[in-house]
């Protein structure tokens, strides 16, 4: 799981620090060197269409690394391996 993990950091997108919820639209816009507000707007536009906006906006959560480097998913999965 390390090298996947690894592999996510690699991508250097992050979630950013100007949230709303995740920071995953900040942390895209970042990336791009857009303004958030572009990003968002985006996003909304495409959660009116049918399909997995949502599932792809909790994945992106799960998955980049915030501000400190820190996985959630990788997070939790450390904790849950690790005896009490």
């Amino acid at each position: 799981m390390d090298k996947f993990f690894s592999t996510i950091r690699g991508f250097g997108l992050k979630r950013g620090p100007q949230r709303w919820l995740g920071g995953v639209c900040g942390g895209i816009a970042a990336k791009l060197e857009v303004n958030v507000a572009w990003v968002r707007i985006a996003y909304l536009l495409l959660g009116l269409f049918p399909g997995p906006a949502f599932v792809v906006y909790l994945a992106a959560w799960l998955l980049l690394p915030d501000q400190r480097n820190a996985i959630i998913l990788e997070t939790f999965l450390k904790k849950l391996s690790s005896p009490s």
